[in-house]
């Protein structure tokens, strides 16, 4: 079933003309024309297949919207044995037709964003972040595909061997190696870079992990806080954040708050402020938990119209104990994938 918002299978966009075309050859072999509709054919689904590449324009009869639907006890601790019945989705305060329930350990496209600036500089805050990542990936689902984006005044793409995602632990490894510290912070850039690189997943779900130490201070006007919100959104990618924050000054401390909690909200992540780089191991560890553990949800929305407002979703349960679900928290009712907040931003390296 192609899922048209808020993104669509990029498999199933490629397959579908081809689909098609493996249709018309069988009509039009039992009719005895078949090379010339062959021809016509075969140059319609590359047409199709070109036009879809650009990431812009879809058109289908059916939406699914998706949310990616983690739920915790009044404790804080994972639920992960609730059957559909349990759940009700709502946009806009009125009850959807849940379409399909999951609750299966999906793998990921995940890509982590990491600070690289001046101020990340001493030895044991940078190993213990990488160390963190490492023990991030290890607790993951062993199929996930994973990129590095660095960033400080620029951005920079350190999967090494040209690769757009890494499988290999050594591979992740050298990767998180490779920028050293200096300048200074460039987060939404780095975010908007990654989103549009989750264009190029071959997983279903996907998913970001940013981690800094201050207020961003370098990214371009384009990529404002409510532009990379929207395209995260859009793009249906799940954002975790972590703040190592406690040696900035309040004022810079709650700006980058700020803007790490408005990117996990919106798109149903998580945002965590540890007080010592020593508390982001076990940080890492529950977010693995997290992704291992979502519900998936998808409802065709009651409401048809394409006319770009913002539908906002809540998703509500009932189980024994008062449960919270936490999801993305809406999306804009447009037949356009947002390609980005802007072009990418200079420090792109292969």
């Amino acid at each position: 079933m192609l899922k048209q918002l808020p993104l669509l299978s990029r498999d199933r966009d490629r397959a579908a003309p081809f689909t098609r075309f493996s249709r018309v050859l069988q009509v039009a072999r039992k009719s005895g024309i078949w090379p010339l509709a062959a021809l016509a054919a075969l140059g319609g689904a590359v047409l199709y297949s070109q036009q879809n590449e650009t990431g812009t324009v879809f058109h289908s009869d059916i939406r699914l919207v998706v949310c990616h639907t983690t739920v915790v006890d009044r404790s804080g601790h994972l639920v992960d044995h609730l059957t559909q019945d349990a759940f009700s989705v709502f946009e806009n305060n009125v009850r959807q037709q849940i379409k399909l329930f999951k609750h299966e350990d999906l793998a990921v496209s995940m890509g982590l964003v990491i600070d690289s600036s001046g101020s990340m500089r001493n030895s044991n805050k940078r190993a213990g972040v990488e160390a963190s990542a490492m023990a991030l990936i290890q607790a993951s689902n062993p199929d996930d595909e994973v990129f590095v984006i660095h960033f400080n005044d620029e951005t920079y793409f350190d999967n090494p061997g040209n690769k757009e995602f890494l499988t290999k632990p050594e591979e992740m490894r050298e990767a998180l190696h490779r920028t050293e510290p200096s300048g200074g912070t460039a987060m939404r850039d780095a975010v908007q870079l990654a989103v549009n690189w989750l264009k190029k997943a071959h997983k279903e779900k996907k998913v970001l992990v940013v981690v800094t130490d201050g207020e961003d201070n370098a990214s371009s006007e384009d990529n404002s806080l409510e532009n990379v919100v929207r395209s995260a959104r859009q793009n249906e990618v799940l954002i975790y954040s972590v703040g190592l924050l406690s040696e900035e000054d309040h004022k810079a401390a709650a700006n980058a708050k700020h803007q790490l909690n408005e990117l996990s909200e919106a798109t149903g992540g998580e945002a965590f402020y540890p007080r010592e780089v020593s508390e982001v191991d076990p940080i890492a560890r529950q977010v693995a938990r997290d992704l291992r553990s979502q519900y998936t949800i998808e409802y065709t929305p009651s409401n048809p119209a394409m006319d770009g407002s913002f539908r906002r979703i809540r998703v509500s349960v009932k189980a024994p104990g008062g449960p919270a679900a936490r999801t993305r928290t809406g999306y804009y009712a447009t037949p356009d994938r947002v390609a980005g907040a802007g072009p990418a931003p200079a420090g792109l390296r292969r």
